[in-house]
C-alpha cells in the first residue's frame, strides 16, 4: 500500500479524516450537554438561597486558574505545531507543559471547592449550590479526562516507535478536545463569576 493511499483512506467525502470528524461530532454533543447544565445554573442562580450564594466566590483565585488554563491552550498550540513540523522534542515538551498546567487548574478547583464547602456552600446546601457544583465539577472532570488523554499521547510519543506516522493527526485531535475544554471554561467563568446575580 502506498503512502498516499494510507493517508487518504480515512478521509470522508468532506476531505476531513473520519477520526477528526468524529471528535468534532463528539464536541458538538458536548456543547449541548454543557448548554443544558449552564441553563440549569442560570435558572437557579438567584433562587432558593437558604445559604451562601455567589457572594463567597474568590474572584482572584479563579482569575489565576483561568489564566493557567489559557496558558495551557497556548502550550497545546505549540505541541500541535511541533507535531505538524516534525519537531518532536517541542511537541513532547509542550504536551508535558499542557498536562502540568491542567493539573494546576484542577488543584485550584479542588482548593476552591474545599473553601466554599468550609463557608457553607455544598452540593446539598441549596439549588444554587447543586447547580454550581455540577456545572463546574463536570468541567473539571473534562479537564481530568483531557489530562489523561494527553498523558497517553505523551507516553506513546516517548516509546521506542512513538505514536506512528499519523502523529500530527493524533496530536491535532487531542488539541481539539483541549481547546474545547478551554473555551467552555471561558464561557463558564464569564457567566458564573463575572456576571453578578440578580
Amino acid at each position: 500500500m502506498s503512502a498516499a493511499t494510507h493517508e487518504t483512506e480515512h478521509h470522508t467525502s468532506l476531505g476531513v479524516d473520519n477520526r477528526k470528524l468524529l471528535m468534532w461530532i463528539f464536541l458538538a454533543s458536548e456543547c449541548l450537554f454543557f448548554g443544558s447544565l449552564l441553563s440549569t445554573y442560570l435558572i437557579f442562580k438567584g433562587e432558593s438561597l437558604s445559604g451562601p450564594g455567589t457572594d463567597i466566590f474568590a474572584f482572584e483565585i479563579t482569575s489565576i486558574s483561568t489564566f493557567v488554563l489559557l496558558m495551557s491552550s497556548l502550550s497545546m498550540v505549540l505541541a500541535v505545531y511541533g507535531a505538524q513540523h516534525g519537531q518532536l522534542g517541542l511537541m513532547k515538551l509542550m504536551l508535558l507543559c499542557t498536562i502540568l498546567l491542567g493539573l494546576v487548574f484542577l488543584g485550584f478547583q479542588v482548593y476552591e471547592f474545599k473553601t466554599f464547602a468550609s463557608e457553607g456552600l455544598t452540593l446539598s446546601t441549596n439549588q444554587f449550590g447543586a447547580s454550581f457544583y455540577i456545572l463546574t465539577g463536570f468541567h473539571g472532570c473534562h479537564v481530568g479526562v483531557g489530562v489523561l488523554y494527553l498523558s497517553s499521547l505523551l507516553i506513546s510519543s516517548v516509546r521506542r516507535n512513538g505514536i506512528g506516522k499519523e502523529t500530527p493527526l493524533y496530536i491535532d485531535i487531542g488539541g481539539l478536545y483541549w481547546h474545547f475544554v478551554d473555551i467552555v471554561w471561558i464561557v463558564l467563568f464569564t457567566v458564573v463569576y463575572l456576571i453578578p446575580a440578580y
